[in-house]
């Protein structure tokens, strides 16, 4: 396997990934806003003229977009009044495709056997930690993918995870555990939100109350995460965004129909779900989703802190 690689998507992960792996491979980036591109050659990569350009000779293909119709039109061109083809005609003979976004389980095995008929592989592989994470290699991601694809490109994997799950040997199968990991995540954010919300109203102070949450049995890595940035989302400036609130809309989305489609009750990922809705819809997609508190609560009532 050539030790090329291309990432495609430079934004607040594929900026960092890209450049954790320049470290140790040949990497070329493409993303539509130049000035990720300019960013990226500061930092070791070398910059594409397109997603076409980025693939072309490359062994290893890092793709992160926020559907699986997204990622079927970057592969194959698949969107309506498109006359691109896609970059799947532009890999090299026996290239693999690394999927690190979390887009649902549907339709995943066609988009396999797609990617097969070209002579190219698809590797299952979403993760989690966040950006500066990713900059440090200390991401977790699960992997669903034939064990002899995966071999190719485990050296890409272990320089950007530090805990690296196999749950499956076929696509779909990282998307199915990231999922259930979706719905911990949203309904724990949701959960702290609720708690730090009904803190303010009863006039504790914020900062004391969080610290003797996370120090007990109520604590979460979520709380302990998300508790300082929620209390952040007040300021004039908000949170730093390190993962849009309307990120956790999607996810939720999926969360829901994996469970309808298993005929499964998931009453409290569904109760998620509307609050991250809510603040989609009061113009809070953007923000950080520790913002999701100022559904609740859109002012403090504790001027205090």
């Amino acid at each position: 396997m050539n030790s090329n690689v291309a990432v495609i998507g430079l934004g607040a992960m594929g900026l960092p990934m890209a450049t954790r792996l320049a470290e140790r491979f040949e990497v070329r980036g493409f993303d539509i806003a130049p000035e990720r591109l300019a960013l990226a050659e500061d930092r070791g990569v070398t910059p594409a003229a397109s997603a076409a350009a980025a693939v072309a000779g490359a062994g290893t293909v890092l793709v992160a977009v926020r559907t699986g119709e997204q990622l079927n039109s970057l592969l194959f061109g698949d969107s309506a009044g498109s006359d691109d083809n896609g970059i799947a005609e532009h890999l090299a003979p026996g290239a693999v495709v690394v999927l690190t976004s979390t887009v649902g389980t549907a339709g995943l095995a066609e988009t396999a056997g797609r990617l097969a008929e070209q002579d190219a592989h698809l590797v299952d592989a979403p993760l989690s930690g966040g950006p500066v994470r990713a900059g440090e290699g200390d991401l977790l991601i699960v992997v669903g993918a034939e064990p002899a694809v995966l071999d190719k490109v485990r050296p890409v994997l272990d320089q950007l995870a530090s805990t690296l799950t196999v749950v499956g040997d076929r696509p779909g199968d990282g998307q199915a555990l990231k999922t259930v990991n979706q719905l911990l995540c949203g309904v724990h954010i949701a959960a702290a939100a609720e708690a730090l919300a009904l803190a303010d109203a009863l006039g504790l102070d914020r900062e004391r109350t969080l610290g003797a949450l996370t120090a007990g049995a109520a604590n979460s890595f979520m709380l302990g995460n998300r508790g300082p940035r929620s209390l952040q989302a007040y300021d004039e400036d908000g949170a730093e965004v390190l993962s849009r609130l309307d990120i956790f809309v999607k996810d939720l989305g999926i969360v829901g129909k994996a469970a309808r489609d298993a005929h499964l009750a998931a009453p409290v990922a569904a109760a998620a779900e509307q609050l991250f809705l809510l603040g989609e819809a009061q113009g809070l997609g953007a923000l950080d989703d520790s913002a999701v508190i100022r559904v609740l609560a859109p002012e403090l009532r504790n001027g205090g802190a």
